[in-house]
């Protein structure tokens, strides 16, 4: 597999292996990736756990169970009763 790097990226890489916390650019890269991929799965969870909430609040209203606040008076007087 080959790929490109802007120069500033590559001096990144070479940086970070420099400072002895990896042994080269290729275990630099490799947590990189690794993170890359950790940060997808958790936006991908995040993702499903909200379409799971507007699912619930869609089945909600759909079921009747809700209520009208109108204006900011009862606004505030619904959250002052939470």
């Amino acid at each position: 597999m080959n790929f490109s790097l802007t120069p500033s990226l590559e001096q990144f890489i070479r940086d970070r292996a420099a400072t002895g916390d990896y042994n080269n650019a290729s275990e630099v890269v490799r947590e990189a990736l690794r993170l890359l991929k950790r940060t997808e799965e958790q936006r991908a969870l995040k993702l499903e756990r909200l379409r799971t909430a507007v699912r619930a609040g869609d089945e909600a209203i759909a079921n009747g169970d809700f209520i009208d606040v109108n204006g900011d008076e009862e606004l505030d007087a619904f959250f002052g009763r939470l």
